[in-house]
């Protein structure tokens, strides 16, 4: 069993929340590997096959994103260690082991997984991933909701083969946050504001770092640009800056018409973020 200070971390959140941009700056810390998207239980759980999802039989969708994602990271001989029906502990408790193995390979003492849709199985990680850490990243709503119609009209391949109208967009944020929020007073869990995160990311980085369990180090500020190249691999939009952005996005004024404004804030003032912000301050 792992150490708590080098216990697994998961980061997640809604998609378009910034995860892509939290993740580059903590792993360019020298002790954190991390990798590309695996979307790992995502394809894992056997939601649309219920006789399996009765049985805890992985999905018949976890080879081939698992062949994507050893692709990606320069290992596909790693598919064959995966036997081609599993029950899901089994195919859990592999994937664990491989990533601790390209972690050592690394050279670095922990590992990062980014796949904000993990924040909808977290249920399951916290089932199989005995001692894991998770950051969930919360952005405001209007920006989310604009961030998530824009990337789906650019790159609809990218995110499932169509484009999202803005209710989809409305329910993946609020769901996704709502669950974030039931993990609010968990100690193993850590919530982060996207806005906090821009306005001052030494104190949000070095309580970060203070959660995981390892030393501050300020080459995370300079590196993080260059190691979010090998992150991302410029796939649905997603990218990172060189330069921290500021918080003031105007996507949701740019996109949407007043109605539309005026629809899609009624439906996100149901999500209190406000008191949220006060009682992590």
């Amino acid at each position: 069993m792992k150490s708590q200070a080098n216990a697994p971390i998961f980061l997640v959140g809604c998609p378009r929340s910034g995860t892509t941009l939290l993740q580059s700056l903590l792993a360019a810390h020298p002790k954190i590997a991390s990798f590309p998207e695996s979307k790992f239980f995502q394809f894992l759980v056997p939601e649309y096959e219920p006789r399996r999802l009765a049985l805890g039989i992985a999905s018949r969708r976890i080879r081939p994103q698992l062949k994507k994602f050893f692709d990606e990271v320069g290992h596909p001989e790693m598919l064959e260690q995966f036997p081609k029906t599993a029950f899901i502990g089994q195919y859990a408790r592999k994937f664990i082991k491989i990533l601790d193995f390209l972690t050592e390979e690394q050279g670095k003492s922990m590992w990062l997984e980014k796949s904000p849709q993990h924040v909808f199985y977290l249920e399951y990680i916290e089932k199989f991933v005995r001692g894991a850490k998770v950051i969930h990243l919360l952005r405001s709503g209007a920006d989310v909701v604009a961030s998530l119609y824009e990337v789906t009209q650019k790159y609809p391949k990218s995110w499932g083969g169509a484009s999202w109208d803005i209710d989809l967009c409305l329910e993946r944020w609020i769901r996704a946050v709502n669950l974030s929020l039931r993990y609010l007073d968990q100690p193993n869990h850590f919530i982060v504001r996207y806005e906090q995160l821009l306005e001052d990311p030494r104190v949000v980085l070095r309580q970060l770092c203070e959660f995981i369990g390892v030393e501050w180090d300020e080459t995370i500020l300079t590196n993080y640009s260059v190691v979010s190249e090998r992150l991302t691999l410029g796939q649905g939009g997603r990218s990172v800056s060189p330069v921290i952005p500021n918080a003031n996005s105007q996507k949701f004024y740019q996109l949407f018409d007043a109605t539309q404004r005026q629809y899609i804030l009624n439906q996100l003032s149901e999500v209190g973020l406000d008191e949220l912000s006060i009682k992590l301050n």
